[in-house]
Parts: C-alpha cells; sequence; structure tokens
C-alpha cells in the first residue's frame, strides 16, 4: 500500500496570523497526489470538526518525505 499526506495549513481562531501546518498520511492504492486531492474534502471536514478552535486556509497533498517534512 503506498501513503500521501494531506497538508493542511491552519490558523487560529483567536489569533488568525498564528498559522502551522498538520498532516494527515492517507492510504492509496495509487499513491498518487492527483487521487489524494480529489479525495481530501471528508478528511478535511473532520479533521475540522475534531478541532474547532482552528481554521483550515489551504491544503496540498504531497507524498510523504517530498515537501521537506517538519518535525
Amino acid at each position: 500500500m503506498n501513503f500521501v499526506e494531506l497538508i493542511l495549513t491552519v490558523c487560529t481562531l483567536a489569533q488568525p496570523a498564528a498559522c502551522d501546518e498538520r498532516k494527515i498520511v492517507l492510504e492509496s492504492a495509487t499513491g498518487s497526489t492527483n487521487n489524494c486531492m480529489m479525495q481530501a474534502m471528508p478528511y478535511i471536514a473532520q479533521w475540522s470538526g475534531d478541532h474547532p478552535q482552528l481554521t483550515v486556509t489551504k491544503w496540498r497533498c504531497a507524498r510523504p518525505g517530498a515537501d521537506g517534512d517538519k518535525i
């Protein structure tokens, strides 16, 4: 099984300029970032519901390690 990362840029509601990245690792039959982009909305909605103090301002998909992961 292949994996892709759904990378969310999120900001706090209390301080909209305080933004950070959060990553969600998704299983993918093909490892395609295009498939990730098409299937991302339910994951973003669930994540947003679980984190009501944060707002997602943008998102993208990448292969794990392809974007210089921050730890």
